[in-house]
């Protein structure tokens, strides 16, 4: 029973299941690309598709008020990894709130 055993996988690229799914239909007509994680990196990805050529973005904009919600912690935690700029960078910028 191919159901069940798919089940019981937690880590695969693809799956071929029953008699009448052979691999190459997977590769070339079926939809999945044949592109699949290797090294057992199926642990953490998936097969190949469009997204792996799009560019995502972080945009974050804060306004005075979210920065002196957060803006202490972020100092607190730039300290902790001796990054003294980006520490300086979030002081900074709430010492001019404060003025």
């Amino acid at each position: 029973d191919p159901e069940a055993l798919a089940d019981q996988i937690n880590n695969a690229g693809a799956l071929f299941l029953g008699g009448y799914t052979p691999e190459a239909v997977g590769d070339y007509v079926s939809g999945p690309n044949h592109v699949l994680p290797t090294a057992r990196s199926a642990r953490f990805s998936s097969g190949l598709s469009v997204l792996d050529f799009m560019k995502r973005t972080t945009i974050a904009k804060l306004t005075p008020g979210a920065l002196r919600a957060v803006g202490p912690a972020a100092e607190t935690l730039a300290k902790s990894e001796s990054l003294e700029a980006h520490g300086l960078s979030v002081r900074a910028r709430l010492d001019k709130l404060n003025e």
